[in-house]
């Protein structure tokens, strides 16, 4: 029985939130969203709640952040997250929206574009093909004051620059953290971790 009651466990928590009805039930809740800290040493990550049903378009905009101890069980957790504090980035109106942890909310900054190209995860732009791996984002050049990032989810390239005070943040500034899901019984305490960014659920 108890195998039983895990297994059902482990499905509920793989499928999309949008068939979790709201993450109720007598299992647990599922909460959901893009990691901006990571504390090893603490056993914390802080995320901030993806609000959109919808799976091809996040929207990262739940204040205040939600902190979570993560699972005891070293199983129940999966790949370390990655935090960012980039939650979105627009190249239409040439906008990115940043978490500032400084006044703990949400930040837009215009940017002046210096080249922006849509391209696949395996460009050369973007991928080193002698090391057969994807490129470091973001770069921070402080001389020629630029930033370079890739979003993987957009398929965009972007090179731009920014007033001089925002090139004295974190380079995690720019960088989106990974997605994450967590189920959990009691309030900021996870009972199994994914890491929905560098989980592959169909790999064999």
């Amino acid at each position: 029985m108890a195998k039983k009651y895990a297994v059902l466990i482990t499905m509920l928590f793989i499928l999309p939130l949008s068939l979790m009805l709201a993450g109720c039930g007598e299992y647990g809740r599922v909460d959901q969203g893009r990691a901006i800290a990571y504390d090893k040493a603490a056993k914390t990550v802080t995320i901030i709640r993806d609000k959109s049903i919808d799976p091809k378009k996040p929207d990262y905009s739940v204040l205040p952040p939600m902190k979570y101890q993560i699972p005891d069980n070293p199983a129940e957790m999966g790949p370390e997250p990655k935090p960012g504090k980039r939650m979105k980035l627009d190249t239409v109106k040439k906008q990115i929206v940043i978490f500032n942890p400084a006044t703990n909310n949400f930040e837009t900054i215009t940017y002046t574009p210096i080249e922006q190209k849509h391209v696949e995860s395996k460009d050369p732009l973007v991928y080193d093909v002698a090391a057969d791996k994807s490129k470091v984002f973001p770069v921070v050049d402080q001389q020629k004051k630029t930033i370079t990032i890739y979003s993987r989810r957009l398929k965009e390239y972007v090179k731009f620059s920014v007033p001089d005070q925002y090139f004295s943040m974190p380079a995690d500034t720019w960088d989106n953290g990974d997605e994450v899901r967590i189920y959990f019984k009691q309030e900021g305490k996870s009972l199994r971790f994914m890491n929905i960014t560098k989980t592959d659920i169909f790999k064999k």
